[in-house]
């Protein structure tokens, strides 16, 4: 199958890492009530407080899909990176 991906990803300010880890765990949670919303969802942490969230779509889904916002300013140590990609393979 098919489908749009969202690349989310916050680099903490120091010592932030785990209040921006919960913050974008409570916001990406919060996309499961979103219309469309996605079909999968996966938080991952990385080195220097890094923060990643991607999210996948149905391919219906137009390019107007929700995405996660900027944290407060406090949490993060420049904007927010995103990414929206477009399957083009899967292999299992």
């Amino acid at each position: 199958m098919t489908a749009h991906t969202l690349m989310w990803e916050a680099r903490a300010a120091e010592g932030r890492g785990a209040d921006l880890l919960e913050w974008t765990r409570t916001r990406s949670a919060g996309l499961a009530d979103a219309t469309p919303a996605p079909f999968r969802t996966e938080l991952f942490q990385a080195p220097q407080d890094r923060v990643l969230c991607l999210t996948w779509w149905h391919p219906e889904h137009g390019p107007d899909l929700p995405e996660l916002p900027e944290p407060p300013a406090e949490l993060i140590t420049r904007a927010v990176h995103r990414w929206r990609f477009e399957s083009v393979e899967v292999w299992h």
